[in-house]
This record gives structure tokens, C-alpha cells and sequence, in this order.
């Protein structure tokens, strides 16, 4: 009998330690605990500068994790070692999860600062000549963005049927001014400005770099593709974090933030948002 005692007490203290261990502490880590992956950009800055604060009241903890390439943030959130970014746009994610069969979903689209053809050698447009030099960046989906705006500038036509997002320069028709487009990775464009008469940027390679918006001399109109999101792994989009960040982002609170810290007009705020 007391052998018995000591087997039913031992099944118990076990069955304790697995609720606790599997059940309680991953739904209170879930509930409370959110976790960042960051990359450098405005993006994540204006999440930990906006939403984190409203998370927080409502008992959130943000914890961030700095990645300093976008690609590894995003491999840490389908592998469940984070939970969130908020660097990339649809279009990123979509080549995401096809090139590394991943499962990220946008949570919801988030304020977005276009890219845009900004000075280098030359400050005016009007002043595009034969043979002018432009960089561009040469990640497919800011290269595509790249050749829209610069479809926009008149500077070069695509061919007819092509998907804009998915535009390259074998899709160019015409190059009015015969222009060299030099495709580099992005973040080596600012510090390769005096090389060039004209450079492409998405904002979150102007902003580190400290470029200034205001210099921009030609935004893009931005696609449904291009907008930035909030993405998460798939498997959590339901949870209630998600839900939470999701709320932030479309507060009345968020919105009086943006209203305070966007009189440049630095930010394009999606419809929805």
C-alpha cells in the first residue's frame, strides 16, 4: 500500500512538472513576452518609439533582437526564435518564403516611406542628360520598385504585359537618355553617391544613412506590394500578441503619434492603417 502511496505521488509530481513546463510557462511566455527581430531602418524605430509603448500598457514586454541582415531576422521567425519584424514589405516576404519554403504572413500593412530617385552628382531632374549614371539597388524587389520610379520620371518605358514587381532590365522597352544603371547592393549606394549622377533608394537605406526625405526629388507611388508589414510566422497569427500589435498599430494612440512625428510627411499611411 504505501509502495503504491509513493508510485500515485511520483505520477503526480511528474504531471505537475509537465503542465508547468509545457503548458503554463510557453502560455505565459505567449502572452507577455514579444519578440522583435529588428533590422536597421526606421521601420523598427518607429515600432519600438510607437507601438512598444501601447504594448507595454497593456502588459506586454517587447524584447528586441538585432539583426543586421533582414533575411536572417526573417529566418528566426519561421524557425520560432522571434515573432515579429516590421523592415520588410509584401513583395520581400512573398520571395521569403518561396526561396526558403518559409511560412511568414503580414499581420497587418504598416506607415511606409516611399523609395524615391534622389541627387547625387546632379540636384535637379530637369538636368538628366545622355549617358547620366544612376544606382540602383539590386535585391529584386527594390531593384523592380527602382525601374517604376523611373518609368514615373520619364527616364524609361517597360515592356508591355510586364509585372511591375517583378521588373528587370531586360524588361526595359526605352532608355530615353541612354541611361548606365549601375545595380549594387543598396546600402552601399550613400556612400557611393559622388560616383553618380542620380541614386535610387528605398527609405530604409536613406534613413540610416542619414538622407534626408526632403532632398527626394521624385517619390515612387507606392504599389500594394511595397508597403511595409508587420510579419509573423503563420502558426501565430491568431494569438492574442499578434492581435495586440495589430491594435497598436491601427490605435487612435498610434495615430496621434504619427500625427506629432510625421509633419515632413516622412511616412505614407496605408488606407487600412
Amino acid at each position: 500500500m504505501k509502495k503504491k502511496f509513493i508510485y500515485l505521488a511520483l505520477l503526480a509530481a511528474l504531471g505537475i512538472g509537465f503542465i508547468y513546463t509545457f503548458v503554463l510557462k510557453p502560455q505565459q511566455s505567449e502572452t507577455n513576452t514579444i519578440r522583435l527581430a529588428s533590422s536597421p531602418g526606421p521601420y523598427s524605430d518607429l515600432f519600438l518609439n510607437g507601438i512598444k509603448p501601447i504594448l507595454e500598457k497593456e502588459g506586454y514586454k517587447v524584447k528586441n533582437q538585432s539583426f543586421s541582415d533582414l533575411s536572417l531576422a526573417d529566418v528566426a521567425i519561421n524557425n520560432g526564435e522571434a515573432d515579429l519584424n516590421v523592415d520588410q514589405h509584401t513583395a520581400y516576404m512573398k520571395n521569403f518564403n518561396q526561396e526558403k519554403h518559409a511560412n511568414l504572413v503580414a499581420l497587418t500593412k504598416i506607415p511606409t516611406v516611399p523609395t524615391g530617385i534622389y541627387p547625387a552628382r546632379k540636384q535637379q531632374l530637369r538636368a538628366v542628360a545622355k549617358g547620366d549614371t544612376v544606382a540602383i539597388p539590386n535585391d529584386p524587389s527594390n531593384m523592380a520598385r527602382a525601374y517604376n520610379v523611373m518609368v514615373k520620371a520619364g527616364w524609361i518605358t517597360l515592356k508591355p504585359g510586364v509585372n511591375p514587381i517583378k521588373a528587370t532590365s531586360k524588361d526595359i522597352a526605352t532608355n530615353k537618355y541612354d541611361l548606365k544603371i549601375q545595380e549594387m547592393q543598396d546600402v552601399q549606394i550613400p556612400r557611393s553617391r559622388q560616383d553618380f549622377d542620380y541614386v535610387i533608394l528605398p527609405g530604409s537605406t536613406a534613413y540610416p544613412a542619414k538622407i534626408s526625405t526632403k532632398t527626394m526629388l521624385l517619390p515612387e507611388n507606392i504599389k500594394p506590394d511595397y508597403y511595409l508589414v508587420a510579419a509573423i510566422n503563420k502558426q501565430d497569427q491568431n494569438k492574442k500578441w499578434a492581435k495586440a500589435v495589430r491594435k497598436a498599430y491601427h490605435s487612435k494612440e498610434f495615430k496621434q503619434y504619427l500625427a506629432k512625428h510625421n509633419r515632413d510627411s516622412f511616412w505614407k499611411v496605408p488606407k487600412e492603417a
